[in-house]
């Protein structure tokens, strides 16, 4: 076969990347979708789930339903100067706003119809960031009373133009109250969604992250575990893997194509996880070009593969944890269930049988509750913990950091 020179590989392992295909995600899709139809706003969003299962590239799809069902949609990726203070939170909500309001007009006869007065002549202007951080400097009161007003007004200009507003924010987990400061800034977010919702108001919150989010949500307002609808993305099936694999290759026409060997391959390593499809694919595809133009057949190279993706993928992640915190995520990496999830008395026990200095139940809390701060594991809501990174147990095993004892010992 006569390959062309300007082939695209269809494959993209990047960062929030939308993939050529998205398989699998209809049921994750079909609830919110009915989210979208709620009478009354009674349920946001968490989309939730460890690195590279797709939690961004839903997001954008979220986006795409919900302005096709007459939806409002603003939103960035959050991040921690968006929590520094209540202040900076509301301004970030403002900012964001401001992209959908700008292009509509307020008078300010519909201010003082909602209750705040003027004082100016009755005119027309848009609703951009200035007139709305005016607006708002003008409101007494605390921040979460601006803020609500602020929505309140927005609501008022904007409801008879669609369905109504989504704030949605990826990388949510980022945020958090920062007591020591007197400033909470998670829970201003959650109690002027709640207010504003419950006055009648359509107006969703989306927020995507790491299994942390939900968590840190609760530990804000406990009232967040009735208020959210938790999307917990989970890695592909086989089937969907295959489909992942096969359809854009197929519906790209591409010059190559898989063999049903090399689909298995890459089906087993990736483990279901849609960016190591990608991954894995991407390579795959740009060295069966090289092998073909050479009359070769195709073969992956799959050991090459790994070792390029434990450079791009983990080792960055790896190079955040210190000597004696690789030695305890060593000892993790080597529990049965190093996949599922663990408790610190089964780590502390596991350590007993490598020739290291064991770890205690105490010096394990302690360190784990380190290693979640640096993004290496979570803790979830009943006490257990969970790599934060699928696959990180086996790069960490192919490090060879720790040894099992000799059985004379």
């Amino acid at each position: 076969m006569n390959i062309k020179e300007n082939y695209k590989n269809p494959f993209k392992p990047g960062a929030g990347h939308s993939p050529p295909y998205l398989a699998g995600r209809s049921k994750e899709t079909e609830e919110f979708l009915k989210l979208l139809q709620q009478e009354t706003i009674l349920g946001n969003v968490i989309l939730t789930g460890l690195r590279g299962v797709g939690k961004t590239v839903l997001l954008e799809k979220f986006k795409n339903l919900a302005i096709e069902n007459k939806w409002l949609w603003t939103g960035t990726d959050l991040s921690e100067s968006a929590s520094i203070s209540e202040e900076t939170m509301a301004l970030r909500l403002m900012t964001d706003l401001s992209i959908v309001t700008s292009d509509f007009v307020i008078g300010h006869q519909i201010l003082d119809k909602i209750g705040f007065n003027s004082n100016q002549e009755l005119i027309e202007e848009k609703l951009s960031y200035q007139k709305l951080l005016e607006i708002y400097n003008s409101i007494p009161g605390l921040v979460a009373d601006k803020l609500k007003m602020i929505l309140e007004i927005v609501w008022t200009v904007t409801k008879d133009y669609g369905k109504g507003i989504i704030f949605a924010y990826d990388e949510a987990q980022t945020i958090s109250d920062q007591a020591e400061k007197g400033q909470y800034p998670v829970a201003l977010l959650l109690d002027v969604f709640q207010s504003i919702q419950k006055k009648g108001l359509f107006i969703m919150l989306v927020l995507t992250g790491l299994p942390t989010l939900f968590p840190k949500l609760v530990d804000s307002r406990t009232f967040a575990e009735r208020m959210f609808r938790v999307i917990f993305l989970k890695k592909l099936d086989p089937k969907e893997s295959r489909d992942a694999i096969i359809k854009p290759i197929e519906s790209a026409k591409c010059p190559v194509k898989f063999t049903e060997e090399s689909v298995g391959l890459i089906v087993k390593e990736s483990n279901g996880y849609p960016y190591f499809i990608q991954f894995m694919c991407k390579e795959t595809y740009d060295i069966f070009i090289q092998q073909n133009a050479r009359g070769e057949q195709g073969n992956v190279p799959m050991a090459a593969i790994i070792a390029k993706l434990d450079m791009d993928f983990f080792a960055g992640r790896w190079a955040r944890a210190t000597d004696r915190q690789r030695e305890l995520l060593a000892v993790i990496a080597k529990l049965p269930n190093s996949q599922d999830e663990f408790t610190v008395a089964e780590v502390a026990s596991e350590s007993k049988q490598y020739e290291i200095d064991s770890f205690s139940n105490s010096h394990v809390n302690q360190m784990l509750s380190s290693l979640a701060n640096a993004g290496l594991v979570y803790k979830n809501r009943y006490g257990k913990y969970s790599f934060a990174v699928p696959l990180l147990d086996q790069y960490i095993n192919r490090q060879n950091i720790i040894r099992k004892k000799s059985g004379n010992e």
